[in-house]
């Protein structure tokens, strides 16, 4: 189960993480983070066991049914081996990862929005439209 990390339990003030039945020596931290779109994002820094996954460490952060979406999501590729790179919407540090993906300490798992619009063709409405070719007419020259 994955819980936020606070500074009592970073100064080993108060309650630390072996309250909850977790041998403090077998958790590693992670960070999630989220940019659901260009106003609103969300990070977190938690403490997870070691031996994790992504698809464990999102569903006990709170995560899965926070962003229905994404829950949808993870529920219909959560058996996948291979991430599929043009709709995978998770990964450690840009780089797109299997749900089954076991973190390493300091992981940051990443939650991808999907694109709005296609680059290319964002591209393309930014480049001014191209002036339509207008040949000079040739001037003959006469023969003296």
């Amino acid at each position: 189960m994955a819980h936020r990390h606070s500074l009592d339990c970073a100064l080993g003030i108060g309650l630390g993480a072996d309250w909850l039945g977790y041998d403090v020596d077998r958790l590693i931290t992670i960070y999630l983070a989220y940019a659901e779109d260009a106003l609103t994002q969300h990070y977190e820094v938690l403490q997870v066991p070691t031996g994790s996954s992504i698809y464990t460490v999102l569903k006990d952060a709170g995560w899965l049914a926070r962003f229905t979406d994404l829950g949808a999501w993870c529920e219909t590729v959560r058996m996948l081996d291979t991430p599929d790179n043009k709709h995978w919407r998770v990964g450690i540090y840009a780089q797109k990862q299997p749900l089954s993906y076991i973190v390493q300490p300091f992981d940051r798992i990443e939650v991808y929005r999907s694109l709005e619009a296609d680059p290319m063709k964002q591209r393309k409405a930014k480049t001014p439209p191209k002036k339509p070719h207008v040949r000079k007419p040739r001037i003959k020259k006469s023969k003296r």
